[in-house]
């Protein structure tokens, strides 16, 4: 009898060794391919998520609830520390601009604009969360619409203020623009640089008002949704290779983008999010993708 039990166990254990691996394999691979998805489409002007809904439902891939979410923790990091230098200078120059009573210095200027940016951010994202559906008409009809209006902004930007020319109305518009990145497929980087452009900023330094001025609104609803998620998380080594996936290719994206504008315009984007929100129409007029 003993060596029957010895016999099963082994079997079990066979059985546990060459299962278990292999799912554990297959959830990393989603994992780095999740991060490397949300890395990219953060800060590129073309929506996070988006994309992660499309890579869920046509994949098939299931993962446990506020996943997506909780991964989003490493593009936070990745923007932090790319941004570190100017956000020190921001907090140190506003805090002297505070005690010296100097309200027309720049950096506090900046802070002033970013703060006020992000208040209806966070205020209307937490009342509306769950009111528009993460559908894929949404996201096609949003994509285009978004396109529609970055391809204007290229056309009736002037294009003639650079980082040092920020106002405290530029935080405001902007950050009004960045409500709009509520409705799936709209993309938060997408909206503000669309505004910042609208308001005559050039293309590089528009970006990186609009990466400052989404910093907190970013980290501030990623840690509300991973609070959630470590109650329906319970695969640790899956969510950290996730998180730091989504940090190397965030961090890798944000540096390409402010390089690229440098010199290139944002029509690509524009003729991406055009083809982006087209191929998702045909999917679902030919039944290949439910509308929700």
């Amino acid at each position: 009898m003993a060596w029957i039990a010895l016999a099963g166990l082994s079997n079990m254990a066979l059985a546990v060794a060459t299962t278990e691996p292999i799912a554990l394999v297959e959830n990393l691979f989603q994992a780095v391919v999740l991060g490397l998805v949300q890395g990219i489409t953060e800060f590129l002007p073309i929506s996070s998520t988006a994309h992660l809904i499309i890579f869920r439902d046509v994949f098939g891939w299931v993962q446990p609830k506020y996943y997506v979410d909780a991964i989003q923790f490493g593009s936070v990091i990745a923007v932090v520390m790319y941004f570190w230098q100017d956000i020190r200078q921001v907090l140190g120059g506003s805090w002297a601009a505070f005690r010296a009573k100097e309200w027309a210095r720049e950096e506090w200027k900046i802070l002033v604009g970013i703060t006020v940016g992000t208040i209806p951010a966070l205020g209307v994202g937490y009342v509306f969360r769950d009111a528009i559906p993460e559908s894929p008409l949404v996201i096609a009809i949003a994509s285009i619409v978004m396109a529609t209006l970055l391809g204007l902004a290229e056309v009736w930007g002037r294009r003639k203020r650079n980082f040092d020319h920020l106002e405290i109305k530029d935080g405001i518009l902007v950050g009004l623009g960045q409500m709009l990145a509520l409705v799936p497929g709209v993309s938060r980087s997408g909206s503000t640089l669309t505004t910042a452009l609208f308001l005559g900023l050039e293309r590089q330094p528009a970006a990186r008002f609009s990466f400052l001025l989404g910093i907190p609104t970013l980290t501030i609803a990623t840690l509300y949704q991973s609070l959630k998620a470590l109650g329906s998380i319970q695969d640790i080594l899956t969510l950290l290779v996730g998180i730091f996936s989504a940090f190397i290719f965030s961090y890798l994206a944000i540096a390409w983008l402010l390089r690229y504008l440098q010199r290139q315009s944002t029509w690509i984007f524009v003729w991406y999010r055009l083809g982006f929100g087209a191929v998702i129409l045909l999917a679902i007029a030919t039944k290949f993708w439910k509308t929700a």
